[in-house]
């Protein structure tokens, strides 16, 4: 008996040396697990003891004994981070997004140095940002959009990330300048100061009790003795010198700045009796102190312009019918008349006829506001976008009339006409045409049924009626509208899935032209073309890019950006243009929901103009009328070659008669 008892703790001392997991590792996720409340979903998981790596905990990935990534994406979690994480040393990736979690995210990542990609997305996250954040050294890729969080990201700054995401927020301050370094950049939604940070003042004195240091030095440099004991005078006399010259400087910076106060308050004066003497029939020399400080005034803020990378978001004029400007029994100041062939609609008739903006009605989410299904007694269906009125500026809600004149006389078949807006009470809504069939997004992506219907000659003419609609925006419009924010979300089908463009010239609503604050609207993650995210400059050909990618989706059937793919393969540009040449590798690439019906020929030209859409520099990129042009010829190709061998129209094509590309040119 006492034999057996030694085997069996043997055994036992065996089985925990041999433990495939690091004890610490256990522990953290134990308590991570409690934290989330011990939810069933996550199957193999305790809250003390076992062994992640060698019973397969759900989610858990390993390296050896050490926990590498956690990823529990969409599995409908509660709770909060608990206070172990800092534990999971050699953890790589941590993905808990689409989830519920809340409160605090925790200080709790100073130890996580190996720590690449940080995804918190899609939860209920809320405060600040824990300053443990910015020891993060290894971190690439952060994704904190759609929470509650709230206060600066400067801890951030530091980080030498490819990919931020912080959208959808409470976020507020200044945004830091090392943010324009970032190449995939999203940060609309939150409440930060528009403009770049300004500089640091000239001195700031230390804290007490540490001495002034240069960004060579440190406390303890080799060439420097430790601090040798001092009496307390001296080292109130060495605070002291320090505190007064940082007080003098200040003092002098303060008294300029109330100066400058008080010249521009006299020039303002100056302005308004001059105003008053003019409408009175007399005038006076105007004061040269003020056209002197007004001349300075405006160099410096040129110069903060040309520093400033901004996008060209200008709206296209308007015809105005009268200058003036009206004002309301409130005092509110109401925009200026326009011409306007739009229909009027009371809040009231769209409340009704969206029953409240109810879920129920709600379409989906777009830039700059929700989009609901209206249904009005007379059986018409329209679609009303509530614009969000925290996403317009001052500046933009006074033209907003301006903007729907403009975006109401677009006029093109694949073009979602504007047919009618509300400015009643405050609110801002726009009344679309609707089109029932969903967007080409939804279609690739998330509906098996309805993608098994896009057969390849449906993806080309979805193809070319937006491009077509792209070049009645660049190319026939005068001036030239840029949509800024074109992608498959933004591509509805109707019936006879022909392609009708939504948002057209919504980008004069925009927030404004900066581009660290830009939204949605300005270019969206895994659309936006290189220079858009390097300098802040967006054109037509940064709408020719996104045309490519859109032309890559409808060809692979992949999303632009999939971070569920290996890190090759999660960047769909990145991965597919080298490809876009070799048609053994093309034809690799193809949609699997294809089941290989396609002709090869028109398969290369496909890939031909997408590789031409794509091109990192804008000015190698063709213009949207040649794409129309390359895209026709492509189905008048294909069209011929049904016309000469039948059925036959390349080696991978098995598509029956009636699918074939029988319809008219003008079809398309």
């Amino acid at each position: 008996m006492a034999a057996w008892a030694t085997l069996i703790a043997i055994l036992a001392l065996v089985s925990l040396v041999r433990s495939n997991t690091d004890n610490s590792d256990i522990q953290a996720l134990g308590v991570l697990f409690t934290s989330l409340n011990s939810p069933p979903q996550l199957t193999n998981w305790a809250p003390s003891g076992g062994d992640p790596c060698g019973n397969s905990w759900k989610g858990v990935s390993c390296s050896g004994s050490a926990v590498t990534a956690i990823q529990l994406s969409g599995m409908t979690l509660n709770g909060t981070l608990g206070y172990r994480l800092s534990d999971l040393a050699s953890l790589k990736t941590l993905n808990l997004s689409h989830n519920s979690l809340s409160q605090q995210i925790g200080d709790v990542f100073g130890n996580l140095k190996g720590l690449s990609e940080l995804d918190f997305s899609f939860n209920n996250f809320s405060g600040n940002l824990p300053n443990s954040f910015s020891s993060l050294s290894n971190l690439t890729s952060l994704y904190l959009e759609n929470n509650q969080l709230s206060g600066s990201v400067n801890m951030l700054s530091g980080l030498g990330l490819n990919t931020l995401n912080i959208a959808n927020n409470n976020f507020s301050g200044w945004i830091p300048q090392e943010f324009s370094s970032i190449p995939n950049l999203i940060i609309g939604g939150n409440s930060f100061i528009n403009g770049a940070a300004p500089p640091p003042p000239p001195f700031t004195p230390p804290p007490p009790g540490k001495p002034r240091t240069t960004p060579n030095d440190s406390p303890r440099s080799k060439n420097v003795p430790e601090e040798s004991p001092t009496t307390g005078d001296e080292k109130k006399q060495g605070l002291g010198t320090g505190a007064l010259i940082g007080i003098v400087v200040g003092s002098v910076f303060a008294a300029l700045c109330v100066v400058l106060a008080l010249v521009l308050c006299l020039r303002n004066t100056k302005r308004k009796r001059d105003d008053d003497e003019v409408s009175n029939g007399t005038s006076d020399r105007a004061d040269p102190l003020a056209i002197a400080v007004e001349g300075e005034t405006t160099k410096a803020a040129q110069v903060q312009r040309s520093e400033t990378p901004t996008a060209n978001l200008k709206p296209p004029p308007i015809e105005k019918v009268t200058p003036e400007r009206v004002f309301g029994k409130n005092g509110s100041m109401k925009s200026p008349k326009v011409t306007m062939t739009a229909t009027s609609y009371t809040v009231a008739a769209l409340q009704v006829a969206t029953n409240s903006f109810s879920q129920d009605s709600l379409l989906g989410e777009g830039s700059l506001g929700r989009v609901y299904k209206a249904e009005f007694p007379n059986a018409k269906v329209l679609a009303v976008k509530k614009v969000d009125s925290a996403a317009v500026s001052l500046q933009e809600e006074d033209s907003f009339l301006d903007a729907v004149s403009s975006m109401s006389r677009l006029r093109h078949p694949n073009i979602i006409p504007l047919v009618g807006y509300c400015v009643e009470h405050g609110q801002r809504l726009l009344v679309y045409e609707y089109v029932g069939n969903g967007t080409l997004h939804e279609i690739l992506h998330f509906s098996d049924e309805t993608g098994k219907r896009l057969n390849w000659n449906a993806r080309v003419k979805i193809a070319l009626g937006t491009a077509r609609a792209l070049e009645y925006l660049h190319e026939v419009c005068t001036p030239a509208v840029v949509h800024r924010n074109f992608k498959s979300a933004n591509i509805l089908l109707d019936e006879e899935l022909n392609a009708h463009l939504s948002d057209c010239g919504i980008a004069s609503l925009a927030p404004n032209t900066e581009r660290q604050v830009s939204t949605e609207v300005v270019g969206s993650f895994g659309y936006s073309a290189p220079e858009f995210a390097m300098s802040g400059i967006y054109t037509a050909k940064s709408d020719v890019y996104s045309f490519g990618v859109v032309m890559l989706e409808l060809l692979t059937g992949r999303m632009p950006l999939d971070s569920s793919r290996s890190r090759t393969e999660q960047s769909l540009v990145r991965w597919a243009s080298p490809q876009l040449h070799d048609i053994d590798l093309l034809s690799k690439m193809v949609d699997p929901a294809l089941n290989g019906m396609y002709p090869a020929k028109s398969l290369s030209r496909f890939a031909d103009i997408i590789a031409l859409c794509v091109q990192p520099s804008p000015e190698f990129r063709p213009p949207m009328s040649e794409v129309v042009q390359q895209l026709v010829r492509l189905v008048q190709r294909a069209s011929v070659a049904r016309r000469r061998s039948g059925e036959d129209l390349g080696s991978s094509y098995r598509a029956p008669e009636h699918e074939q590309f029988a319809a008219p040119e003008s079809s398309f």
